[in-house]
């Protein structure tokens, strides 16, 4: 099982942030029982709820509210989970930029979401970043 990569300079230059295809929604579920686990990207039991990131579509299907459409960016590079300082870095350029960003780090890598509206704005600032 590789670790992935930890040096930063590494991690900010092979980045390579990829725009996935879609809008997201964030919602809150008392339990996952009526959604199929293959259409939840992320879920993440809080005191409160479960809450889930799922595609739009479907949110609106299951008639879920949901108060922030997102577009879900991630960075291809294999970061580490001991990784000190890509997660600082680029929420840091997307915040002088004026771009909230909600950030899942899973074990290979680092999947950003960002409004949709900033979808274009933030690919570019995360691709300068890496430059």
């Amino acid at each position: 099982m590789t670790t992935g990569i930890t040096n930063l300079n590494t991690l900010l230059k092979t980045m390579t942030p990829v725009l996935n295809a879609g809008e997201y929604a964030f919602c809150t579920v008392t339990d996952i029982a009526g959604i199929n686990p293959a259409d939840i990207i992320c879920f993440f039991r809080e005191q409160e709820a479960v809450a889930i990131i799922i595609p739009r579509q479907l949110a609106d299907q299951l008639q879920l509210p949901y108060s922030f459409v997102a577009a879900w960016i991630t960075l291809t590079v294999h970061s580490s989970l001991n990784a000190v300082g890509l997660t600082a870095a680029f929420s840091s350029a997307l915040s002088a930029q004026n771009i909230s960003c909600n950030v899942v780090a899973a074990y290979y890598h680092d999947h950003i979401f960002v409004a949709s509206k900033d979808a274009e704005k933030a690919m570019q600032v995360l691709q300068q970043l890496s430059a």
